[in-house]
């Protein structure tokens, strides 16, 4: 398994190890409850050096991100950031990513840990007729996620960026502890905080220092597993759960993301169909009204016909139900519609709710 270079830092804390994406990754030091909630009321530190990154670089770098993603990225300034789908030509998911405008000729692709190697190899499929250079140093980078509500309190002693000022998507270059970084003001929890990229070959006194100046305000290290129920109660989507070479942007509740009028892109014609006629399903949020916790795979029934299965399923920590994703019939997709959820051997009833289930209130 490939190790982080954070992973010494890890095992000191007693974290609980597993094989994730071909890493050896923690998914839990405390207890996901406990790590959970911590990140919703004060904050949580995240390794997610596993990440992705692609380097697109030269004079049609722009004309390229253009190509294959369903956003507008020609809106992007440097140090501006944009979440955004990379798309087959059928308008279906390669993956989502967040595209960094770095300068007019370079900018990065974040893209997911399991399909890291798929998107580079990807990309370079689809790259022909742009004088563009492509490159995948995923495994140089060292990435380190603070998110919640004390973030800023918590990093900004640790650096000579103003923090404060900073807007939500984007991302600045700076020291943090003495080391050169892109600090990103995005996250995956649905809380404010920060992702700090290094390309520094000892990122690890990176680790210690946030969590010694966060402790005493509340901070704790959070691993895989509450990193999963955070961004399910923020309905923020995982690949192969919610999104994959099957959806497209629209059926996922992602439209905002299709800039139709930017001009072509890989998968346009498609999508322009698929709006106009319209979908035939959604991803919709529930929760359920009997016992029981909805898991992904899950088989789902309306009218006691099989219709589908649970994308993406869990215990909320934050309000003690469970919660999940799920495409449903576009005609059965209206808050407040019922269906049922086979939990072993029973059917459990579950009902549409609003989306997102947690927004934060600061």
């Amino acid at each position: 398994m490939k190790k982080t270079r954070f992973n010494a830092n890890h095992r000191k804390l007693g974290a609980h190890m597993i094989e994730f994406c071909g890493w050896d990754m923690p998914v839990e030091y405390k207890g996901i409850i406990d790590e959970h909630l911590a990140c919703r009321t004060a904050a949580g530190l995240f390794d997610v050096s596993h990440m992705g990154e692609i380097h697109v670089t030269g004079k049609d770098a722009l004309a390229f991100v253009q190509h294959i993603s369903p956003n507008d990225a020609a809106r992007l300034s440097p140090g501006h950031v944009q979440y955004t789908g990379l798309l087959t030509d059928r308008g279906t998911y390669v993956d989502d990513m967040l595209v960094y405008c770095i300068h007019p000729e370079f900018y990065l692709l974040v893209v997911n840990a399991a399909n890291t190697d798929k998107d580079y190899a990807y990309v370079q499929s689809v790259r022909a007729g742009y004088e563009i250079a492509l490159d995948n140093p995923s495994d140089r980078y060292s990435q380190i996620a603070l998110q919640g509500r004390k973030a800023v309190d918590i990093l900004q002693p640790l650096t000579d960026v103003a923090l404060a000022p900073m807007k939500s998507f984007t991302a600045v270059f700076g020291k943090v502890v003495g080391k050169e970084c892109l600090i990103s003001r995005t996250g995956y929890t649905g809380e404010d905080g920060f992702e700090v990229y290094t390309l520094d070959p000892d990122p690890a006194p990176l680790w210690d220092a946030i969590l010694a100046a966060g402790t005493p305000l509340g901070l704790e290290p959070v691993g895989l597993g509450a990193r999963d129920t955070l961004r399910l109660e923020a309905k923020l989507p995982l690949y192969g759960n919610d999104i994959d070479d099957t959806t497209t942007p629209l059926e996922c509740d992602f439209k905002w993301i299709v800039k139709f009028k930017k001009g072509d892109f890989l998968g346009r014609d498609v999508l322009v169909k698929q709006n106009e006629q319209g979908i035939s399903r959604k991803l919709v949020g529930f929760e359920l009204v009997d016992k029981g916790i909805a898991r992904p795979h899950y088989p789902v029934y309306l009218d006691g016909a099989p219709v589908g299965q649970v994308s993406s399923g869990t215990f909320s920590p934050l309000f003690k139900k469970s919660i999940g994703l799920v495409y449903l019939p576009i005609a059965r997709t209206a808050i407040g519609t019922e269906f049922e959820i086979g939990i072993r051997d029973k059917k459990a009833r579950a009902v549409v709710v609003q989306t997102p289930f947690y927004k934060r209130n600061y």
